[in-house]
């Protein structure tokens, strides 16, 4: 299915029936344009394939438009956009190992090798980069999910709402992986 803002943009006008999009629909538009990257990569974090991770975002954007329209609460959207990610990446995630051949392989981003490093210096990095793979792997689930929203930039109190936590457990949850990728990054 085509993820595009266009679209998503004439999907929801021909639920609408309209033939000029809304002031809703753009603004559901944008937000797409705004999120849909980050949401796509927190998505694959939960090993999901690409196609799946698609899907998954345009669902969300077309359950946040259904939301917008019944008036329902328009406070703290990213923070709602990354729980029904997460959410329905669960629910995939749990299809797919009850069907494993549909399970795709874990998502890893690796970055990309600096073209001006000399050869000791890019294996330092690329031992650096083992090491913090390995702790972050390591990692309880709930602990890397914290991690990665921070990462993207999600305050403590979305994190809270988007994985159901309590302010005070995504507090700690993410000091204690701080830590944890400190000390791997020191040896």
């Amino acid at each position: 299915m085509d993820s595009t803002p266009s679209a998503l943009l004439r999907a929801a006008a021909q639920a609408d029936r309209l033939s000029k999009p809304s002031p809703l629909q753009e603004e559901v538009v944008n937000l797409f344009d705004q999120f849909r990257d980050r949401l796509l990569r927190y998505a694959l974090s939960f090993g999901l394939s690409i196609e799946d991770g698609e899907e998954i975002v345009q669902e969300v954007f077309l359950a946040l438009f259904q939301h917008l329209q019944r008036d329902k609460p328009r406070q703290n959207l990213r923070g709602w956009v990354f729980r029904v990610t997460h959410n329905l990446a669960l629910k995939q995630r749990g299809q797919s190992r009850r069907n494993p051949q549909m399970a795709a392989g874990p998502y890893e981003a690796g970055l990309p090798a600096d073209p001006a490093p000399g050869p000791e210096d890019q294996l330092a990095g690329m031992e650096r980069e083992e090491r913090l793979q390995e702790a972050l792997r390591a990692l309880p689930e709930q602990d890397q999910r914290c991690l990665y929203l921070r990462a993207e930039g999600l305050r403590y109190r979305e994190i809270a709402e988007a994985l159901g936590m309590s302010l005070g457990s995504v507090s700690m949850s993410l000091g204690r992986s701080l830590a944890r990728l400190e000390r791997a990054d020191r040896r």
